[in-house]
């Protein structure tokens, strides 16, 4: 708890502040270290005590508040929702993160316990973690991955009652692996960490699964995502735990649908197509990718190395067994795709925005063929931050003076957030001014020891613990070094920017961090470049990169800089949290039009650069010059102009705006109110009613699957006609009816659904709807359907209808692959 409850972490703080530093904000190395004495002194200084005291009360009433842990859905079993991701960013010394994803599943599990979800974490425990990142004299990244201690980190293993560890196998080509089991408590939430490094592994291979993230060949790579999902649902029932929804973090963890087809199989007397059916319906798959580079794929003789084994277990062929993760079944070569994979065995898929939904959409849509791409069902929950861990420390004091009382618990009124505006500007900003000063304070220490641990020369060292000013208007730029996200976009045009940054009377400067793959060269190179111009002469101290980006120099960046830069290539950039981050905190954003900034925008009190135009290279030197410009004509004159008692008073009333607009929008709380009312208690009640009758449900379903597709060959639209040759008339209602021939189906098998909406110019439908045609009368085998609607628009409009089988109720839980057939089919 101490990751993001101030009161706490002042009790580790306050006790040595050089030692709580050194130790990389870890309590259980400043408490195994730290002088008896030091320990004396602070129990016999009553404002410690004190501290202690209220820290301890704050833990023992967080965790003693159950209220809503295991609460029932529906009358029945309770929910409890499983977590699958390949990392998680809780804390800087337990680096078993890279960048956005596992700090985002990190927030997901605190969210969770604030908003008392019923949740457990699955994950991986790395020996090694992620890479820790230095700069060699020329600028290029070098990397470093030192081993981790478990037992000076806040984890628990797991034993038994004999004091022997808890441990589940899974069977890797043949051969058993052994897993140790650890726990992490995330407040209310238990995280378990799967570790293959044990002795009981005598192959180096299988101890070496766990001792990266993100490392090693392919080989490796699928023994890991094996372990995370196929071991890990393993763990969850070695450990007494039955989840009712299932959770993939991306699709590193899809095998876990494997692995419950193959239980259901076994323990319910299910074949392969009803467990797939049974456990598919509480099945939730998040994507985070926007590009198909972003993918796993495996090679068939590969998967077959490893599933080989399970296709004899479960009497499945293993052509069925790669047809899950295939794209184009027709295709002898295509390899198997864990997020195809995650898609076909999930009922419920959502992106993380609602642009990344529409990018979604288009990459995914031959996955339900004959389907536009606005009805694709995947469906969108924007990603959120966890409030009270990124919020900083003075302005969490500001807050607690001016906000109601419960604002870190209920930060998700508009209520709260309104009273931002009665916070005095003058205090405001000089909390502001405080985490800047701290900042810089931060950067020259840093800076300065990266270059005396390189061995620079001594006019580098000093160059850099003299950079940035407190005073002058400062830009923060700092993600993971992918291309796509155009690091140097800022500095396509150096001669313009120099100007900029080197203004005598109002100057700019600006602090950059990030880290790139340990194989991403272009993302090396990028890095290469920017400091390169940070040594230029011309610009001393004007720009400063940040050595091994990590969650400690995203707290003092996003609480300390004055505007948050984001520049990645419309639609390539799935969500980004770190400007929601420093929107909360006051910073105001600086954005390209992506991701969550397409659905803020302005609202934030930051600015926009360029449009909703798709990306083009050429549209480089446009988002640059517009960036230039923003910068010249609004952005560094409104922070330096109209100051009251050395306040700027405009630029204030847009932290404000940001401050109360990010926080009530984008807190992490809403997107866990959201997962649990659209994604978890669906799926939850959906396998709570296929689980009853000892899974009746997904065995008829199988079998009325199959008598639908031994007739679809034959069913087909005869006829269909739309209105009665009258004119249409606005509030006027327009006859649809479609004469069908079923082939021996009945009318409750299929669905019959009439497309409406406005004809574009290119004879595509827009502002459309789908509206259900009920059976009207029976002739013979066909059967007329027919509904009436009310033209929602004048103009041109279009119709048509299509048929589909009727096996599911909401359609966004649409199976890949549905049978769908249109009007002017055949």
């Amino acid at each position: 708890m101490w990751s993001w409850a101030h009161s706490i972490r002042t009790v580790f703080r306050r006790l040595d502040p050089v030692l709580w530093k050194a130790s990389d904000y870890n309590p259980v190395v400043l408490l195994g270290q730290v002088s008896q004495e030091t320990l004396q002194r602070a129990a016999a200084d009553p404002r410690y005590v004190a501290a202690y005291r209220r820290a301890c009360e704050l833990h023992d009433a967080y965790l003693k508040s159950s209220d809503g842990m295991g609460q029932m859905s529906a009358p029945g079993q309770p929910m409890l929702a499983a977590y699958f991701s390949m990392e998680f960013g809780l804390i800087d010394c337990l680096p078993i993160y890279s960048g956005g994803l596992g700090v985002l599943a990190g927030d997901h599990l605190r969210a969770a316990s604030d908003s008392h979800l019923p949740l457990v974490g699955v994950g991986l425990l790395y020996q090694r973690g992620f890479l820790q990142q230095t700069l060699d004299p020329d600028g290029w990244q070098q990397e470093r991955a030192p081993v981790n201690d478990f037992h000076s980190l806040p984890i628990t293993p797991l034993t038994r009652s004999d004091g022997s560890d808890v441990t589940v196998t899974v069977t890797l080509a043949g051969t058993p692996v052994h897993l140790k089991l650890w726990r992490i408590d995330v407040g209310r939430v238990e995280l378990y960490l799967l570790d293959s490094n044990i002795a009981q592994n005598s192959d180096p291979a299988h101890r070496e699964i766990t001792s990266q993230l993100y490392g090693g060949d392919q080989q490796k790579r699928i023994r890991q995502e094996i372990v995370l999902g196929m071991g890990g649902v393993r763990a969850l029932e070695a450990l007494g735990l039955e989840p009712t929804v299932y959770h993939m973090n991306e699709g590193h963890s899809a095998f876990l649908a494997l692995e419950r087809i193959r239980v259901l199989m076994q323990r319910e007397n299910l074949s392969f197509e009803e467990a797939q059916a049974a456990s598919r319906v509480n099945n939730v798959f998040t994507t985070h990718t926007s590009v198909p580079a972003g993918i796993d794929l495996f090679e068939s003789g590969l998967m077959y190395q490893y599933f080989a084994d399970y296709c004899r277990e479960t009497g499945i062929s293993f052509e069925d067994l790669l047809a899950l993760g295939e794209r184009n079944r027709d295709d002898p070569r295509a390899p198997f795709s864990m997020a195809i994979a995650a898609f076909k065995t999930s009922a419920y898929r959502n992106a993380v925005s609602r642009l990344h939904r529409s990018v979604s959409q288009q990459m995914w849509q031959d996955l339900w063929p004959k389907l536009p791409v606005w009805e694709v069902p995947i469906t969108s929950i924007t990603n959120g931050v966890h409030l009270p861990t990124w919020v900083n420390g003075d302005l969490a004091a500001l807050y607690d003076q001016y906000l109601r009382p419960d604002w870190p618990e209920e930060h998700q009124g508009s209520e709260t957030w309104g009273q931002v505006a009665e916070i005095p500007g003058t205090e405001l900003w000089e909390a502001h001014r405080r985490r800047k000063r701290r900042l810089v304070a931060f950067v020259r220490e840093r800076a300065g020891a990266s270059a005396m641990a390189r061995k620079a020369a001594a006019a580098e060292v000093k160059r850099l613990q003299e950079a940035l000013d407190p005073e002058v208007l400062t830009i923060g730029f700092a993600r993971r070094f992918a291309t796509y996200k155009r690091a140097t976009l800022l500095f396509r045009d150096m001669g313009r920017l120099t100007r900029i940054l080197t203004n005598p009377s109002r100057p700019v400067q600006v602090v950059i961090a990030g880290k790139a793959h340990m194989s991403d060269g272009p993302g090396k190179t990028l890095i290469r470049e920017i400091v390169e111009h940070s040594r230029n002469p011309d610009l001393a101290g004007r720009i400063v990169f940040v050595e091994d980006y990590g969650i400690q120099v995203a707290r003092e960046l996003v609480g300390g800089v004055d505007v948050w830069l984001n520049t990645p290539r419309r639609g390539e950039e799935a969500c980004g949290t770190s400007g929601m981050k420093a929107g909360m905190n006051g910073v105001l954003n600086l954005s390209i039009l992506d991701g969550w900034f397409d659905e803020a925008g302005e609202a934030t009190g930051g600015w926009a650069i360029g449009d909703r135009e798709p990306y083009s290279p050429d549209r480089d030197d446009a988002h640059a010059s517009g960036l230039y410009s923003l910068l010249e004509d609004e952005i560094v004159p409104l922070y330096y102009e109209n100051r009251e008692q050395g306040v700027p008073v405009e630029w204030v009333q847009r932290v404000k705006q940001s401050l109360s607009y990010v926080s009530a929008n984008f807190n992490c709380q809403r997107m866990i109110g959201e997962y649990r009312k659209e994604l978890y208690e669906p799926a939850h009640q959906a396998f709570v009613e296929a689980a009853s009758g000892g899974f009746r449900q997904p065995r008829e379903q199988v079998s009325w699957n199959h008598f639908v597709a031994a007739n679809w060959p034959e069913v087909r639209i005869v006829e269909c006609r739309v209105g009665d040759n009258a004119a249409v008339l606005a509030g006027t209602p327009v006859p649809v009816r479609a004469t069908v021939e079923l082939a021996g189906l009945s009318a409750g098998d299929v669905r019959v659904e009439a497309v409406v909406g406005r004809v574009g110019a290119e004879g595509q439908l827009a502002d459309t709807q789908v509206l259900a045609l009920r059976p009207i009368e029976e002739q013979g085998t066909k059967v007329l359907f027919g509904m009436e609607f009310m033209p929602l628009a004048t103009g041109r409009l279009g119709c048509s209808v299509r048929i589909g089988p009727n096996h599911f109720n909401d359609p966004l839980t649409r199976p890949c692959n549905m049978p769908l057939k249109w009007a002017d089919e055949g």
